[in-house]
């Protein structure tokens, strides 16, 4: 059975550092196997341009597994391909039309700068989980694994939300850049367990301001956020999230202590 090869038209932004300004240039993807992924595909094209002596074009990489969340582009418009529930690198060069032009990009946020063609800096995550993302307790030796029960619902669900690979695709798939689909999933991963009690009513308070001060946007409820998310996050912990502060906030209030003269 022989193997089907495509001839792509490749649409690619270009950028040397953070203070270009950046631009596209086209690149012929010729004799490309349908079964190759997209990285795959790019690192094709950069042999290529490599033995031209040309500047290879730049873009993250790790696992290559689809959990890492490095190979963050936009392709065709859409964060990760227009393939649902996939990373770029899972998206194969079989989804695409031979002789397509084929437009790929960085995320496009402020708070991810471009550092290099298709690489951004994703370090407001990092400064995001930095201030309450984690649990702090002497673990001691491990525990037997049933030794701290959990109803299943629970655990489904903080499962569900641990799927979050932190590649911002929420991100780049909203208009107002915002974090919340990243930020609500770490929150609620950690306020669904008996490990994240203790700092549960701080964390929720310091990853939303951290998120404020990193400069991105608000939510406005339309949902790109879980439409681009590559492991299908859903916009209900967002809600959570909200809830999280909410009653946060109001426990706070409710043991302020009461300033002199207020009688």
């Amino acid at each position: 059975m022989s193997v089907k090869e495509l001839n792509l038209k490749l649409k690619v932004w270009r950028q040397k550092n953070p203070k270009d300004s950046g631009h596209f240039e086209e690149y012929d993807a010729k004799g490309i196997s349908e079964h190759s992924s997209f990285l795959e595909m790019l690192d094709i094209v950069n042999d290529r341009l490599e033995r031209d002596e040309k500047e290879p074009i730049a873009f993250d990489h790790d696992c290559r597994e689809g959990i890492c969340g490095s190979c963050s582009m936009v392709i065709n418009g859409y964060a990760h391909g227009h393939m649902k529930g996939t990373t770029t690198c899972q998206l194969h060069m079989y989804n695409f039309k031979d002789g397509e032009t084929v437009t790929v990009e960085p995320w496009r946020a402020k708070p991810f700068p471009v550092l290099k063609d298709l690489v951004v800096d994703r370090g407001a995550f990092d400064r995001i989980i930095q201030t309450g993302g984690f649990v702090n307790i002497n673990t001691g030796g491990a525990p037997d694994a049933n030794a701290l029960p959990i109803p299943k619902k629970d655990a489904d669900l903080a499962m569900d939300a641990a799927a979050c690979i932190g590649c911002g695709a929420c991100v780049a798939s909203c208009k107002n850049a915002s974090a919340m689909l990243f930020v609500s999933a770490k929150v609620s991963q950690l306020s669904l367990l008996p490990q994240g009690q203790v700092e549960r009513k701080d964390r929720v308070k310091k990853m939303l301001s951290a998120m404020d001060n990193e400069g991105f946007g608000n939510c406005t409820n339309q949902y790109e956020c879980e439409a681009g998310c590559p492991k299908n996050i859903s916009v209900q912990f967002i809600a959570r999230m909200n809830k999280e502060y909410f009653s946060a906030a109001s426990t706070q209030e409710a043991h302020a202590p009461i300033a002199e003269g207020s009688f």
